[in-house]
């Protein structure tokens, strides 16, 4: 019999040592019953990633676009791969060496596509914006609309698809997930480690653009699907719009009002009002973690972060008027 065959589709752009340890977690992977085959896609790295994957043994296959894409790497390489389950990695990640085997069985369920576990921050203790954003990763186990960069994919589902988007700039994955639980399969999220991510932020600037691309992702995707049956991400969309309103109004009213009445009061009780929304989001997230300098944050997060995205959104709709389509959003250092 055959063994089964399982292709690592690695993508990357300027990762360097991040993109080293990658390839030495697949390495390192524990393979029982399967054997694989390793494929880096590189997008245009200015730093020696393509020689460096070639050199730990990946199969090196090297995008020349004026207007790079993750969503282009992924297909380039899950359409250059043999394998019949394909584990689609992030440049930035480490792979838990068990994942792959305890998750095989999944598939067994003929109607599963996706298999996806836990994604955490490696180094989530550097700095406060990695540490909290730690908690963004956290899902509960089922089944789900989506998953993110990191999962195992049955080839066949792609290729009935046709793969990812590669007109995306973000939100490329939930896109096509949206697609596959459209033709009657399932996305699994498995209670169990996948990877470890390696965020890199330690500045407000990249934090900012982060979130920026969110936005861009939620209005984009959103609008792919805003005249269909099922209106994928539309209804988070219009929620960001709104919060973001509501963030803009309420201490700006409270300047209003404490600039007509003298007093600091409206002012105050609009501080106040925001901080009660951020612990209200920190009450509900507990179930996420025992850190409570984390939850704290979080909570904080969780609103200031609808900001930037609004702005992403905006931009996508200017974007969308004028006809332009915007480029490749970066946030990590090489």
């Amino acid at each position: 019999m055959t063994p089964l065959l399982i292709s690592i589709v690695v993508i990357g752009r300027n990762e360097g040592v991040r993109l080293a340890r990658c390839l030495d977690s697949v390495a390192a992977m524990y393979r029982n019953g399967f054997e694989t085959e390793t494929i880096y896609v590189d997008s245009g790295s200015t730093d020696g990633s393509p020689a460096l994957a070639k050199a730990a043994g990946a199969q090196v296959i090297v995008l020349h676009s004026i207007r790079p894409t993750a969503a282009q790497g992924r297909n380039a390489g899950w359409r250059a791969a043999s394998g019949s389950i394909v584990l689609f990695l992030d440049g930035d990640t480490l792979l838990d060496p068990h994942f792959v085997a305890d998750s095989l069985e999944a598939f067994d369920d003929a109607s599963v596509a996706v298999v996806w576990g836990h994604r955490r921050e490696t180094f989530a203790t550097r700095s406060l914006y990695n540490r909290v954003l730690d908690l963004d990763w956290i899902y509960p186990p089922g089944y789900t609309e989506f998953c993110g960069g990191d999962a195992l994919f049955r080839r066949v589902a792609l290729e009935t698809t046709g793969g990812f988007d590669e007109t995306l700039i973000a939100g490329e994955e939930p896109e096509l997930c949206c697609r596959i639980t459209g033709s009657g399969l399932c996305i699994l999220h498995v209670d169990r480690a996948m990877t470890g991510h390696d965020l890199g932020i330690t500045r407000v600037s990249q934090y900012w653009r982060r979130a920026t691309r969110a936005g861009h992702a939620f209005a984009e995707v959103s609008a792919r699907f805003v005249h269909t049956d099922s209106p994928f991400w539309l209804a988070e969309s219009r929620r960001n719009s709104l919060r973001a309103i509501v963030l803009f109004d309420i201490p700006l009213l409270g300047i209003a009002f404490s600039a007509a009445t003298r007093s600091l009061w409206p002012f105050l009780f609009a501080v106040a009002i925001l901080l009660a929304l951020a612990l209200r989001t920190s009450w509900k997230a507990r179930w996420k973690t025992n850190d409570r300098v984390a939850l704290a944050l979080y909570g904080v997060h969780s609103h200031l972060q609808q900001i930037p995205i609004f702005i992403g959104q905006v931009r996508f709709w200017m974007n969308q008027r004028s006809g332009r389509r915007a480029g490749l959003v970066e946030y990590k250092q090489p």
